[in-house]
């Protein structure tokens, strides 16, 4: 079901159920991590998260689930959480473009990712209230956090889905994109960050994951920079950067740390 290619330092994972809108099980799941596993030995500088067909994910595979023996929590804390940390600190920035449906752990593996492109078109939402469960993978801390709570709530009662144009506008992600034009759209951007200064991207996440997790003050997110921008300081992509400033022509970037 996961597919990995690597090609000139971009690493492209692509989920590949179609007929079953790539919804995704344990086997998938650890499948996935290891996708990111082998991805991250070859030292790429940029990893692309996509799903073949008309969507991205529709969340776990279910089809075959009796809710009366099945461990739910189990699969959510030993399946879901693990590859949602596994993608979170991948060294490299990682981006993924989605179409269709992104629900449940569709939308935490999205969740997981640094930067998310959607297709206009695509469905985001809270299916649970058919289900009779509770939105899970992320959802909540997703929806209270840019939505408010309010229309966090809203989405979880009524099941509604709204569109990746609206999920884009509402801040949820971070752009929409014609759905005929995402993929390429986005493999173009992947290349792009795949030649940049590679630390320093680390660094901003790294201060970004403090802001939204521990919810640090402005005066410690600034000592935060400086004290990256020190640790940057002693590295070839830094060094590069201002000699090609000073010599007027673009910087030629390694992404190596040493």
């Amino acid at each position: 079901m996961i597919e990995l290619s690597i090609e000139a330092d971009v690493a492209e994972v692509t989920l590949n159920a179609p007929d079953r809108l790539n919804s995704i099980d344990d086997d998938g799941l650890r499948q996935l991590g290891e996708a990111y596993d082998e991805a991250e030995q070859a030292g790429v500088r940029a990893l692309l998260l996509r799903g073949e067909g008309r969507a991205f994910c529709a969340g776990r595979n279910i089809s075959q689930i009796d809710p009366a023996t099945n461990d739910v929590r189990g699969f959510l804390e030993n399946a879901v959480m693990p590859a949602m940390k596994r993608m979170a600190a991948f060294p490299a920035p990682t981006f993924a473009a989605a179409q269709g449906a992104c629900l449940g752990v569709g939308l935490g593996l999205l969740i997981a990712t640094d930067v998310v492109y959607l297709a206009d078109t695509a469905k985001i939402g809270s299916p649970f209230a058919k289900l009779g469960a509770v939105l899970d993978s992320g959802g909540h801390s997703l929806f209270v956090e840019r939505l408010g709570a309010h229309r966090a709530l809203d989405l979880i009662y009524t099941g509604d889905l709204i569109s990746g144009t609206e999920a884009v506008s509402s801040g949820l992600f971070s752009r929409a994109v014609p759905a005929d034009d995402l993929l390429e759209f986005t493999r173009g951007r992947v290349r792009q960050v795949a030649a940049g200064a590679t630390q320093s991207f680390l660094e901003s996440r790294k201060l970004v994951a403090q802001l939204r997790d521990q919810r640090i003050g402005l005066w410690q997110s600034i000592h935060g920079e400086n004290v990256a921008q020190a640790d940057l300081a002693s590295t070839p992509d830094y060094a590069e950067g201002f000699a090609a400033f000073q010599a007027k022509r673009p910087p030629h970037f390694t992404g190596r740390s040493s």
